[in-house]
Formats: C-alpha cells, sequence, structure tokens
C-alpha cells in the first residue's frame, strides 16, 4: 500500500530500517494475475533432443511444466516477506523455438496482492529445470529475459511489458 512506505517509499522496510512483509489487510480482495517469460538459449543439438522428447530424462517440457507450476505453488517458501496466496491458475507453457526454449507462464488468483512473483518463480524453476535436464548435453546453457510481460487486477491496474511475443 502506498500509505505503507516508509520516508523512502520502499513498502519493505520499515520505519527502523528493518525488512519487513507489507500489511495488505485493508486491500481489497481483486481478480489479479500475471504473466512471465524467461528464454533458455541452448546448442542446436541439445534443442532437436529436446525437440523430440528423446533425452534419456524424460521430456523436458512436461518437466519443466511441473517444476513450474510446482514453484508458483511455493512462492511464498522461496521469496522473503513474500505473500502466501491461494492460487486460482497456475499454467506454464514450453514451446522449442528458434535457438532455445521459450518458457510462459500465468498466474491467477483472487487476492489483495498481486502474483508477479509466483509467475517469475514459476518460469525461472522451469528455466532451471531445462538446464537440469539438458545439462549432460549442453554445459553452456543460458537462461535470458526472465521478466514480467503483463500483470492485471489491483489499484496499480494493467501492464504490458513493451516487446511482448
Amino acid at each position: 500500500m502506498k500509505g505503507d512506505a516508509d520516508q523512502s517509499g520502499m513498502t519493505h522496510v520499515g520505519a527502523d530500517g528493518r525488512p519487513r512483509m507489507v500489511d495488505v489487510g485493508e486491500k481489497e480482495v481483486t481478480a489479479r494475475g500475471a504473466r512471465a517469460e524467461a528464454f533458455v538459449r541452448m546448442s542446436p543439438g541439445l534443442l532437436e533432443l529436446v525437440r523430440r522428447d528423446a533425452l534419456e530424462k524424460g521430456s523436458v517440457r512436461d518437466v519443466a511444466r511441473l517444476a513450474g507450476i510446482m514453484a508458483a505453488k511455493r512462492t511464498a517458501e522461496l521469496i522473503p516477506l513474500c505473500h502466501q496466496l491461494p492460487l486460482d491458475h497456475a499454467e506454464v507453457s514450453v514451446e522449442v523455438v528458434e535457438g532455445g526454449v521459450l518458457i510462459v507462464t500465468e498466474v491467477r488468483t483472487h487476492g489483495r496482492t498481486g502474483v508477479e512473483m509466483e509467475a517469475l518463480t514459476a518460469a525461472a524453476a522451469a528455466a532451471l529445470t531445462v538446464i537440469d535436464m539438458g545439462k549432460a548435453v549442453d554445459r553452456g546453457m543460458v537462461v535470458e529475459g526472465l521478466r514480467v510481460v503483463e500483470k492485471w487486477g489491483g489499484r496499480s491496474g494493467h501492464y504490458r511489458a513493451e516487446g511482448v511475443r
């Protein structure tokens, strides 16, 4: 809440300078959602194995989707000061595209605070799962472009990043 910020404008820092969880108790419960994305750049050889579901560890896309959904549900355990939210929906898309794998997540809730962190955590966990499953073939994979691409609901309204695919 804007009135909940300290003199510097930081909502997660108390007047004493210590980190604190923001009090959202007075905020209205509204429908909220967020989408995030990440890209895992990889070698052409690994990309072809992912495309064909031919890795010994199994389907990279299926396991990464599951990891992302699980991570969204556990975000408050991973990110300090993040509120525990009851999620209405968590979806993770893992698509083979030129140069790598594109991960897009969407998370929705009815709550007093947004789900951007849940969407980002889902994308990050899915990307790390891709790396874990493919590292025996390509140790040089890189996660790029982890970001919120859209969010809606709450007082701050709608946001859509520039250059969204």
